[in-house]
């Protein structure tokens, strides 16, 4: 398999319309740690229905068009690919039910080199199916660790946001538990790589490693609970860049740096000493 730039700029991606209950938002909150403290009543309104609340970063997994890289037509060597970076940006705030249709198109193909990868940017827009308005944008990079030296024409990679240098405003440590990847992966991403341990070993991995996208809504869950005291109306956008895989059973450290309604973000595990998410911005309204 190759990529070829031209094929996949120009791949056409079904749409994806999705009709999501209560039991979706509360099994995505529970894939991304919410409820590992039943007594605590802010985080009990994203897994209760009495008074159910979706997380922002959900809206990564509404309208989503399955694992296309895969199953349609893309030339890339699906089994050693890695996401990249991931964004959401919320133009209103994120129903806990609904019927929503995804728009997924690829932006953009990077060729970083023979032995050096590729990157596909790739948006994805989530729209309410009921009045036709556009409810989040979602940002997803795929670096594909496999398919660098396709010929792709020169292109450069968009600059990432820089992190302060002075010490953090605020740091929150979020544990995961060591069955999230396998709970977290009934949301949608059914990639082995996450559950079984021989195709981790064969993407060149010890043991499967949590979701990228399961790794963003923990740190997700971090800014909610340190920024906005839980209120996801606040959230206006959240993005970053993966560095590393987070192993599931590990803690994840999110230092955050906050700037007006700017809040510049990096996570880290402790216990490796490890960046698992750099160059991270986040918008917040008030």
């Amino acid at each position: 398999m190759t990529i070829n730039y031209d094929k996949l700029l120009a791949l056409k991606i079904p749409d994806a319309e999705q009709t999501y209950t209560d039991k979706d938002t509360i099994l995505y909150a529970l894939g991304v740690g919410l409820g590992h403290d039943p007594l605590d009543l802010k985080q009990l309104d994203f897994v209760y229905e009495k008074n159910l609340k979706a997380l922002p970063t959900f809206a990564a997994m509404v309208g989503y068009p399955g694992f296309w890289v895969r199953e349609l037509d893309t030339g890339i060597d699906w089994v050693r690919i890695v996401n990249g970076e991931q964004s959401v940006t919320l133009h209103q705030p994120l129903k806990p039910t609904g019927t929503v249709i995804g728009k997924t198109r690829v932006l953009e193909v990077i060729d970083k080199g023979q032995g050096k990868g590729a990157v596909v940017y790739a948006e994805r827009k989530v729209i309410d199916k009921a009045t036709g308005a556009v409810i989040a944008t979602v940002g997803q990079t795929t670096f594909c660790r496999a398919d660098g030296g396709f010929g792709g024409p020169p292109r450069e990679s968009p600059p990432v946001h820089p992190i302060p240098e002075r010490k953090p405003d605020l740091v929150c440590d979020l544990g995961t538990r060591p069955e999230q990847a396998i709970i977290y992966r009934l949301t949608g991403d059914r990639n082995p790589l996450h559950i079984d341990p021989d195709m981790a070993k064969t993407a060149g991995f010890p043991k499967p490693i949590m979701h990228g996208l399961g790794t963003f809504g923990v740190v997700g869950h971090a800014f909610l609970k340190s920024v906005c005291d839980y209120d996801p109306t606040r959230v206006v956008s959240f993005g970053g860049r993966f560095s590393a895989p987070v192993f599931p059973g590990e803690t994840i450290r999110t230092e955050m740096w906050c700037d007006g309604n700017v809040v510049s973000f990096r996570a880290s595990v402790p216990e490796r000493n490890v960046v698992v998410m750099n160059n991270g911005r986040a918008e917040v309204r008030g």
